[in-house]
């Protein structure tokens, strides 16, 4: 039976009814994202966090809204940007900060640093350094929840500039022959790493690549939680369902550059103050709460100074983690099986 074609159009804003407890929820696990990426991003000024550091800083609601979608033995992976989506998935900030830092407590044991980090109990499989590795990867997972039977769905995170990786089409190809359960979730904080959409995209409008391959796609505004939430549901739901992939493009936004090393000197500051005033997702959504009586200004500072101290924590925590053991440089490298 052939497939229903891809949607061409995209989705229209909807309405969002919010609930009192999601929304305090939704907006404490943005502000621990932005809190944990700010101090990060203190600790690289401070050259306790060494090489690369992707800060995640503005697009928050995407991967808050899309965790909210889950259950549990659903799968997570994603590129280098990755410290909010590992928070999403209930990590240790602890154990995240210490991985920056290098130190033994860290997830990878202080041998991953900010790019590769990986929990098997929370599902969440890497942070990825190679752009758009992971996509094969997730499109993999998603394999073996069919092959194994289970209604389980994968989530693929990755960004505007991996949306043009030869892989990628590769993996919707087999997703969509196979009718994988897995999301594709394209992050486009419009300028990759540092060249915008428009000059390096043919086609622009990214919920499109899958067309050929009879994927369905929409795109999403990915600075409203509500909005990334609702489109979540709807593509995990067609996705558990049997149906096969799915392509949410999220338009979001990136405040610092691509990395802690870039001076994001291709673009005006006007424009990300502009993004920052009229469209922070955090904020946005502070106003909504207020306006519901959800909670006061007072109540909300009371949240944030909580979470502030959960990353002063987290930061002195992986500062007094030791070293690795120069010995851990042999470790984690093969695994030997016993055959059967």
């Amino acid at each position: 039976m052939a497939k229903a074609p891809a949607n061409k159009s995209k989705s229209s804003k909807p309405k969002f009814k919010m609930k009192r407890d999601e929304a305090l929820k939704f907006y404490r696990d943005m502000l621990l994202i932005r809190r944990f990426e700010e101090r990060a991003g203190q600790l690289y000024g401070m050259g306790k966090i060494a090489g690369f550091c992707h800060l995640y800083i503005g697009q928050e609601a995407v991967v808050t809204g899309m965790q909210a979608c889950l259950k549990d033995g659903d799968q997570i992976i994603t590129g280098y940007r990755d410290h909010g989506h590992m928070l999403a998935c209930d990590m240790d900030p602890k154990g995240v900060m210490a991985e920056l830092t290098g130190r033994a407590d860290g997830y990878s044991k202080g041998k991953g640093g900010s790019m590769h980090m990986f929990s098997r109990e929370k599902n969440f499989y890497g942070g990825h350094g190679i752009v758009g590795a992971q996509v094969p990867l997730g499109t993999g997972l998603a394999f073996s929840n069919k092959y194994k039977g289970t209604d389980n769905v994968c989530l693929t995170y990755f960004g505007d500039g991996a949306a043009n990786q030869g892989q990628v089409y590769e993996s919707f190809n087999m997703a969509s022959l196979w009718d994988l359960p897995v999301v594709y979730v394209i992050e486009n904080n419009q300028y990759a790493m540092g060249t915008s959409v428009a000059r390096a995209s043919a086609e622009v409008e990214l919920f499109k690549r899958g067309i050929s391959f009879e994927i369905e796609g929409e795109e999403v505004d990915g600075m409203d939680v509500y909005a990334v939430k609702e489109a979540g549901e709807k593509a995990v739901k067609y996705a558990r369902s049997g149906k096969g992939p799915y392509i949410l493009e999220m338009k979001t936004y990136r405040y610092r550059g691509h990395s802690m090393s870039d001076p994001a000197k291709y673009r005006k500051r006007e424009e990300v103050d502009d993004i920052r005033t009229h469209h922070d997702p955090i904020d946005g959504l502070k106003e909504r709460i207020l306006e519901e009586e959800f909670a006061s200004e007072n109540e909300l500072k009371d949240l944030d100074k909580e979470i502030k101290e959960i990353v002063k924590e987290a930061a002195d925590f992986s500062l007094d983690s030791p070293e690795p053991d120069p010995q851990e440089l042999w470790t984690d490298v093969l695994r030997e099986v016993e055959s059967a």
